[in-house]
């Protein structure tokens, strides 16, 4: 230990002196790091838009912290229990004395972190309702413009090419964009989007099915299409989508969201058309089966045409009948026209002779006067029925409200009596119960006292027993009991097994003497009693 008067040689340093020259220190010494940890204590980003959590593992914790410029722009995001790599600088925190990262930029470590984080993504969207079966589109069978979505330069946009060549030519609107890497998952979600934001009647077309494809590759070069957003473009889409990212054991987030899901970009392409080839084929086959069901019709129809031709008459015997009723009527025509025009002048000649101007100026006259008191009248009646009408309608309108009134007041009355009568029913029905259940109680202990009274049990416990043979069957005389044969004597307390010796009956007089027996179990005695000491119990 130095001496004391050297101390006052010592420089002196203030907190904040000394938390710099730390702060220093540490991010001199150390710079931009890598760490490897599980991060803890995430409950989201604060209010500031900041995060801070701590990155730990078996044996140490240290803080960490994530600016809010850095976490937006950030791939992943941080997630509690996930473990990660996080890279960023080592520094210090005055104001608590302690260290912590700053970190730039974060990454799952290892494929089992990747693994857990698509697995807690897909329940996640799994339970908002975006994998539903329902939600999925049908394909259209033949679609005139087919959208891809996949990188230009790649081997997938020419094997789709290739293989819709092959089966059916159609036009194709590529929609350029990154599968791997930084921005790949916003530029695959807008050209989606932007697939669907097309007008139908635009410059260009709108697709009528979408392929969303890339080739193989390990689980970070296919994390793009696990993004929530690329998923959520794809639930989204209202052109049917087909999902053909990686080989047929890859599996993407993607493929659930989708309409359909291809194992390859190659099957994908089978999937949007069919084969020309073939509907050719199928055209072919249907119209020659069109030209000879139209021929075997028209010759069907050429023997019914025929075979109702020769089943018909002649015009000549058609028209035989109609012609001769013609010549009659020509025949008759000249003289009925004749006689009718005589007749209608006759007529005509009555008539004038009775029609003047001065009897047309009396009808004319009396036709005026009819018409002026008729429409008085009708003026009259109008007026008359329209005030006997409204007269009427007031009386009804009265008794129509004042039977409304009645009507109330009297289904006021009949609550308020069927009210009371419900109360003193319910009184009556609880009065009733408990005079019931009293009455059931006091039979059955009635029954239960009449019951013990006449159990042949309260008979044992007088000191009788109940003599039974090897079938359990009661006997009523010591006669009908063989020598040797088995009993079983039934006491108050118990049962016991007995054999019936040799011997008569005892007397009645006789008391039958007495056997000795254990402390713990009785024993049955030698003979039998006498049925007339003993009594019938039955």
């Amino acid at each position: 230990m130095p001496p004391a008067e050297a101390l006052p040689n010592a420089p002196e340093f203030t907190v904040t002196e000394l938390s710099s020259a730390l702060k220093r220190t540490v991010e001199d010494q150390f710079g931009h790091v890598r760490v490897r940890g599980e991060i803890t204590g995430f409950r989201g980003p604060h209010s500031s838009g900041h995060c801070y959590f701590a990155l730990k593992d078996e044996s140490a914790k240290i803080e960490a912290v994530i600016w809010k410029g850095v976490h937006g722009r950030m791939r992943f995001k941080p997630q509690e229990g996930l473990e990660v790599i996080a890279t960023g600088k080592l520094t210090t925190y005055p104001n608590s004395s302690k260290y912590q990262i700053v970190i730039e930029a974060l990454e799952p470590a290892g494929i089992g972190a990747l693994m857990a984080l698509m697995e807690e993504r897909k329940r996640k969207l799994g339970a908002e309702g975006l994998f539903d079966p329902a939600r999925k589109q049908l394909l259209p069978w033949l679609p005139e413009v087919i959208g891809v979505v996949t990188s230009p330069t790649g081997a997938v946009i020419r094997d789709i090419l290739h293989r819709l060549e092959d089966r059916f030519p159609r036009r194709v609107l590529v929609w350029p964009v990154k599968v791997q890497g930084d921005g790949s998952a916003e530029q695959v979600a807008a050209a989606i989007r932007g697939f669907n934001d097309l007008p139908e009647d635009g410059l260009i077309p709108r697709p009528d099915v979408l392929i969303v494809a890339r080739g193989g590759g390990s689980l970070e070069d296919l994390w793009s299409f696990n993004e929530e957003i690329v998923v959520r473009a794809a639930a989204d889409s209202m052109i049917p989508l087909i999902s053909a990212v990686g080989h047929e054991t890859d599996v993407t987030l993607i493929d659930f969201a989708a309409d359909k899901r291809a194992p390859t970009p190659t099957a994908a392409a089978e999937m949007a058309v069919p084969v020309r080839s073939e509907l050719m084929q199928e055209v072919a086959s249907l119209a020659r089966r069109v030209s000879v069901c139209w021929q075997r019709g028209q010759e069907s129809r050429r023997n019914e045409l025929r075979a109702a031709a020769r089943a018909l008459p002649g015009a000549s015997e058609l028209l035989a009948i109609p012609q001769q009723r013609l010549d009659a009527a020509a025949a008759s025509l000249p003289r009925a026209l004749k006689t009718n025009t005589h007749v209608h002048f006759r007529q005509f000649a009555a008539a004038s002779a009775k029609l003047t101007l001065r009897v047309l100026h009396g009808q004319i006259t009396q036709a005026d006067h009819r018409l002026v008191v008729s429409s008085e009248r009708l003026s009259l009646s109008a007026r008359a029925l329209l005030h006997r009408r409204r007269e009427r309608f007031e009386a009804l309108d009265a008794r129509f409200k004042a039977s409304r009134q009645a009507y109330a007041q009297a289904k006021r009355q009949a609550i308020a009596r069927e009210r009371d009568r419900t109360e003193r029913l319910a009184d009556r029905a609880s009065r009733a119960l408990a005079t019931s259940i009293l009455r059931l109680r006091a039979r059955t202990d009635h029954a239960g006292q009449l019951l013990s009274a006449l159990s042949y049990r309260s008979v044992l416990a007088r000191g009788f027993a109940l003599v039974r043979d090897e079938a359990g069957h009661p006997l009523h005389q010591a006669a009908g009991i063989e020598s040797g044969a088995t009993l079983s004597l039934e006491f108050a307390d118990g049962r016991i097994a007995a054999t019936a010796g040799a011997g008569s009956p005892v007397p009645t007089s006789a008391p039958a003497a007495p056997k000795p027996a254990r402390e713990s179990k009785p024993t049955a005695p030698k003979r039998t009693p006498d049925p007339a000491d003993q009594g019938s119990l039955f």
